[in-house]
């Protein structure tokens, strides 16, 4: 989106809940483009900031609970610890951004783009995502319980120690993604490709998970391995 599309550029500013209120453009008349801005700890809970710009801001500890958040984009962000509880986030693009242990439970993350990004830690349980893409995304430990990935093409996503139980990852083909020790209970991974997955730390319990998944040679001989088995 071109800088004049705006209508205003805040840069360099320590903003609470009344600024961004005092910012919000008239009858909803244009966006604002926020960069390198202060919002942590700040109460965006509930505003309408659809279509915003954030670029290098931090949000440490930010509340937007139920915010409107479609269409915004966020560049280079940092927000450990914001909670994105129940906002809607559809169509949003994020990239480059660091929202470890953030809180996205029940998000709306509809077409959203996740690109770039640490997640690690974050709290995804029942977010909506449906058509989210997601690329080179570290989400170690994070919590993804109940999400679906179906008839998604997965790349370069860290999912170790991850929460993945009853996560659908049917038809999902997996490229340089790693399941290292996550806890897949309940998940579904009928005829996903997983030959571009790490699924070291396999344990006898999840292996039929992936009855009707497609796995290599390598990976077959290596889950073999780790479910104690011999090949005779």
């Amino acid at each position: 989106m071109p800088r004049n599309a705006f209508a205003q550029t805040v840069e360099g500013a320590t903003l609470a809940r009344a600024d961004i209120l005092a910012l919000m453009p008239a009858n909803g008349a244009g966006t604002v483009n926020l960069v390198a801005c202060d919002l942590g700890e700040a109460d965006l809970a509930d505003l309408d900031l659809g279509g915003w710009r954030f670029e290098r801001c931090s949000l440490r500890s930010a509340d937007l609970t139920g915010a409107n958040l479609e269409r915004t984009q966020w560049l280079s962000c940092r927000g450990p610890f914001a909670v994105f509880l129940n906002a809607d986030l559809s169509d949003a693009t994020i990239q480059s951004c660091d929202f470890n242990n953030a809180n996205l439970r029940h998000a709306r993350l509809t077409g959203t783009r996740i690109t770039g990004c640490k997640l690690t830690g974050a709290d995804l349980t029942d977010a909506r995502t449906i058509d989210l893409h997601c690329e080179e995304v570290l989400l170690v430990g994070a919590k993804l319980a109940g999400l679906s990935f179906r008839k998604r093409h997965l790349q370069r996503l860290d999912l170790s120690q991850a929460d993945l139980r009853k996560v659908d990852f049917r038809d999902a083909t997996f490229e340089a993604c790693s399941l290292r020790d996550a806890l897949l209970g309940g998940a579904r991974f009928e005829k996903a490709d997983l030959r571009g997955a790490q699924l070291d730390g396999l344990r006898l319990v999840d292996a039929a998970l992936f009855r009707g998944a497609t796995i290599s040679r390598d990976q077959a001989a290596q889950l073999i391995a780790e479910l104690g088995l011999t090949l005779g």
